[in-house]
């Protein structure tokens, strides 16, 4: 146990700060998988409802990673590299649907 007074606060503060990166981390994960699952069932069921779905979930995802980013919770390239994640999903299900239709 800490003994003088700013390392007992120090341990308070990291404690806030890992609840708080905790809740931040886990919001986005679930963020993620929805727009994921939103990208596969617009690949097996292609429609306007299944796109905005799809569109819906990537700018929450996109939302919550900049708020992550600025808050300090991620690094700055790690929010770009799950950004391009999400974007290079769903350009794959969406460009190949754009294709067929012109």
């Amino acid at each position: 146990m800490a003994n003088n007074t700013s390392s007992k606060k120090r341990i308070e503060v990291a404690e806030r700060n890992r609840l708080r990166n905790r809740t931040y981390k886990s919001a986005l994960r679930t963020l993620m998988k929805r727009c994921f699952t939103a990208c596969t069932a617009y690949s097996q069921t292609p429609g306007e409802d299944a796109k905005t779905a799809v569109q819906t979930t990537m700018n929450a995802a996109f939302s919550k990673i900049d708020k992550a980013v600025k808050v300090g919770v991620l690094h700055r390239n790690t929010g770009a590299n799950q950004k391009s994640r999400i974007s290079a999903a769903v350009k794959q299900v969406t460009a190949p649907a754009a294709a067929s239709q012109a």
